[in-house]
């Protein structure tokens, strides 16, 4: 956590990712195994963003196996490559932990129509 206090405003992300609460996205994840690196894909919802500057975070869950799976990505970190939208959802509350405690379908969140 100290090594982001560190970063100043030159290390910011030229162009933060546009998303909000409630979308579903694809977070792309570069994952390192020892000499080796990869790309992982972590899909799910976001149900919260925190912070804001140089130690904004946000959170994506998904369902994994019937099991709630949770990971907070840090939005200036250079680990995550990218951030791919889904699809945009249609909520009224700035953190969606509500969702922790529903299963199947009551645990949806609607889609934004765009007009």
């Amino acid at each position: 956590m100290d090594a982001i206090k560190l970063m100043t405003k030159d290390m910011l992300r030229d162009n933060p990712h546009k998303f909000d609460v409630g979308d579903t996205v694809k977070v792309h994840v570069r994952i390192k195994e020892g000499e080796r690196q990869r790309i992982q894909i972590f899909e799910g919802t976001v149900i919260a963003k925190k912070h804001g500057g140089v130690s904004e975070t946000f959170t994506v869950r998904r369902t994994s196996y019937g099991v709630g799976v949770e990971r907070v990505f840090p939005v200036n970190s250079p680990n995550v490559e990218r951030v791919e939208i889904v699809r945009r959802g249609r909520v009224r509350r700035a953190k969606l932990y509500y969702l922790r405690d529903r299963v199947g379908k009551a645990a949806r969140v609607k889609s934004k129509v765009n007009r």
